[in-house]
């Protein structure tokens, strides 16, 4: 495996050059993450004029950015896999499943055959199906194949929480784990500001603590992406912050605790994948970050489980 901690040897290749893909190139591009960026695509002029766009930023920041084929994926540390249809208005995650997995199809095995030692990340919807897809079509054991997941969910649920309780989101810490869709779940157990549970929050502030603004919350969170689609057609920059986070703690061998998608067994159910906290580093992301789940929860992380082991069971 490339050195991944020395980023002047770092490589990432992103296959898909729309919206998603190349905000995190450009994203990547600024964090100074790697040395050579390779954009993948199959309108290959369209990501030749991204790449020259690009160039002019890359002049101050001190990385090479150009346009690859799948065999330009060898050496690279991580793939990230954006291709793939969008979602639009209306739709949920799942609806994608069939056009974007037979893309993943004919994708996933190239990337495989020319990186075999790189972590792949998958970012294409539904995450979690498609993560799934990518570690049976690479044949890559399941610490290296790793989905966006849930950790833009608990993004945008920690910046919910920090505007309702009136703090930096910084200093919330709290979780969505399964799907990241319709049935995800909010991890109210162990939510907590600076070390102290919510309720007990509320009680030192003399504030009250009220189950429907909670809830509310949760609902703000879950319909962020629909509502962003709906006003402006796509997200982009949230995802590509995200993919950012995920890079940065594999390449700096960090051991960052993250809520990503990895295949594994859920609350009983084996041969999914969703997110609960993992620790990233340069050898992938690994489940040694057990939640102490409530009862609810447990079941209600069973029902993420089987709705997504529904849709493998159909393609």
């Amino acid at each position: 495996m490339p050195p991944l901690h020395n980023v002047q040897h770092t490589k990432i290749a992103i296959v898909g050059a729309g919206s998603v893909g190349v905000t995190t190139a450009y994203a990547l591009l600024l964090a100074g993450l790697a040395a050579e960026i390779v954009l993948i695509d199959i309108d290959k002029n369209r990501a030749l004029g991204e790449v020259m766009d690009m160039s002019h930023a890359a002049h101050y920041a001190q990385a090479r950015v150009r346009v690859g084929e799948y065999e330009d994926c060898a050496g690279a540390a991580a793939v990230i896999i954006t291709a793939g249809v969008n979602q639009k208005p209306g739709q949920t995650r799942l609806d994608l499943v069939k056009t974007n997995y037979a893309l993943f199809q004919d994708v996933v095995p190239k990337v495989a055959h020319n990186a075999p030692d790189a972590i792949l990340v998958v970012a294409t919807n539904p995450v979690d199906v498609l993560t799934y897809a990518a570690y049976q079509l690479s044949g890559f054991p399941v610490e290296r194949v790793i989905g966006s997941g849930t950790a833009m969910d608990t993004t945008r649920f920690r910046h919910e929480l920090g505007k309702h309780f009136g703090v930096n989101p910084r200093n919330v810490h709290a979780v969505i784990i399964g799907e990241h869709g319709d049935s995800q779940l909010p991890v109210w157990s162990l939510a907590s500001i600076v070390g102290m549970r919510l309720k007990d929050y509320c009680a030192q502030k003399g504030m009250e603590y009220n189950e429907a603004d909670m809830e509310e919350c949760s609902r703000r969170t879950k319909e962020a992406a629909y509502e962003i689609i709906q006003r402006k057609g796509k997200t982009n920059f949230g995802v590509a912050s995200v993919l950012v986070s995920i890079l940065e703690a594999i390449i700096t061998d960090s051991d960052a605790i993250i809520t990503v998608s990895r295949v594994g067994s859920y609350a009983g159910v084996d041969g999914v994948a969703l997110s609960m906290p993992c620790k990233l580093n340069r050898r992938g992301a690994h489940q040694d970050v057990p939640l102490l789940l409530s009862g609810s929860e447990k079941e209600a992380l069973r029902k993420s489980a089987l709705s997504i082991k529904e849709v493998l069971s159909s393609m």
